[in-house]
């Protein structure tokens, strides 16, 4: 995973896949929710890059506000001044091809069981006693049941 995440990151400009990867703990929870970092692209002579950042554009006014705050937390991930310039780069609320503002995944779907599985997860946790143990072996039954339907 590490190397997927180096090639993609370095295909964008990231030298330090650590920007990437850990953006919320370089630049903090509240803005790490509000803008991610897209890429960073380096001038002609080499001197001074520049990270663009998306955010909405509710939000690009604050993050205006933080551009240097922002360019010293990054610049303290790569050790030296790599970063010269912020750039923010706004996007509306709901994107063309998927949502672009939304920073979180979506959470998981659970697959529900249906009553054939809840009834042979049943049957197979019936002879155990303790009411606990045989909820938590019923839940497994049901999980493991339904994976080798799919």
């Amino acid at each position: 995973m590490t190397t997927r995440i180096r090639k993609t990151g370095e295909a964008r400009g990231f030298a330090v896949t650590r920007v990437l990867t850990h953006w919320a703990e370089i630049v903090g929870d509240a803005t790490a929710a509000i803008a991610k970092p897209v890429e960073i692209s380096y001038g002609r002579g080499g001197m001074g890059a520049t990270l663009t950042v998306l955010t909405t554009g509710a939000q690009a006014p604050m993050l205006d506000m933080q551009k240097d705050q922002l360019r010293e937390k990054v610049n303290a991930v790569y050790g030296y001044n790599a970063i010269a310039r912020v750039r923010i780069t706004q996007t509306a609320p709901t994107g063309f091809a998927e949502g672009q503002a939304q920073f979180t995944p979506a959470p998981k779907r659970r697959p529900v069981a249906d009553e054939t599985t809840c009834a042979r997860a049943a049957e197979v946790t019936a002879n155990v006693t303790d009411a606990g143990l045989r909820d938590a072996l019923e839940k497994l039954a049901q999980n493991v049941l339904m994976k080798q339907k799919r």
